[in-house]
């Protein structure tokens, strides 16, 4: 039987998860007290290589999380097989993704929302040190978790504990707050000051041109691109999930976006973590009519 605990921070994105289980064929039972865990796997392991079972695990236990450490030690005993998926979130997105559906956390109760959160990190927080899949849901839209998780559970690809996210942003509207690294472009020729190439964006090939054309741009490129690759592999041994690579200019249209769609292409051939681009700022200026 292949059994897998889904556990993580509420909020994390695990309801979603589960849904994504049951349509890769897994049995799901979500919310099973941890005194039962190894009744239920007694009771439904049938010796088939073939099963695969998802049990939910969370602080919705209560003080019965406490349990679970020497409960898993047990089956270990046992030679019971079982891995571990922790989905986790920053915790100003899971603040925000509560109120947005205003629902209260299970550990606040009379308390701010981000009470309950620090509490439930002390709680469980085990369970992620032990946790064969950590996957960081807060840059990634639903499809991209399904798409983690079928690499992971169908595909069998190699697990990639890190997702990178290139982002492109104008200055003028604030830099990411969830940026790790931030790299400003504005030293380079800007293409807004030539009326014909206004319009455009960097994702248009007339941009990619003028900005690639000066020779600061590709030393840019080559030498930004090298220290991420020498810092990539330093991020995953130190444990770190999520990784934010914020290039900007002034308006987030042009230079930014043409940059950083370069350095995800220079990146895109290591499939050793997780890759994507987002452009925030690229339509604002059309918004504003400007």
């Amino acid at each position: 039987m292949k059994l897998l605990i889904l556990t993580g921070m509420s909020g994390a994105g695990k309801s979603t998860a589960f849904k994504m289980m049951e349509d890769m064929g897994y049995y799901c039972v979500d919310n099973l007290p941890v005194q039962l865990l190894k009744s239920f796997i007694d009771l439904t392991d049938n010796g088939s290589l073939d099963q695969k079972v998802v049990v939910g695990i969370d602080v919705r236990n209560g003080e019965s999380m406490s349990l679970l450490p020497g409960i898993l030690t047990e089956l270990e005993q046992d030679s019971k097989n079982y891995s571990i998926l922790f989905l986790d979130a920053e915790n100003d997105v899971l603040v925000k993704r509560y109120k947005e559906t205003r629902r209260n956390h299970p550990l606040s109760g009379q308390e701010r929302i981000m009470a309950g959160i620090k509490k439930e990190r002390d709680t469980i927080g085990f369970l992620k040190e032990r946790a064969d899949y950590v996957i960081d849901t807060t840059h990634l839209l639903t499809r991209e978790l399904k798409t983690e998780l079928e690499k992971i559970f169908i595909e069998q690809v190699d697990y990639r504990s890190l997702f990178v996210t290139i982002m492109s942003f104008g200055f003028k509207y604030g830099i990411p707050e969830d940026s790790d690294l931030v790299f400003d472009v504005r030293f380079l020729p800007n293409p807004y000051y030539d009326p014909e190439l206004r319009p455009y964006t960097g994702n248009d090939m007339a941009i990619k041109n003028f900005v690639m054309s000066s020779d600061e741009s590709s030393v840019f490129l080559d030498k930004t691109t090298d220290l991420i690759k020498f810092l990539i592999p330093n991020y995953i041994k130190e444990g770190k999930n999520q990784l934010v690579i914020a290039i900007g200019c002034t308006g987030g249209k042009h230079r930014s976006v043409c940059l950083a769609n370069e350095i995800f292409q220079a990146l895109s051939s290591d499939d050793s973590y997780g890759l994507k681009i987002e452009h925030r700022d690229i339509g604002k200026d059309a918004l504003r009519g400007k």
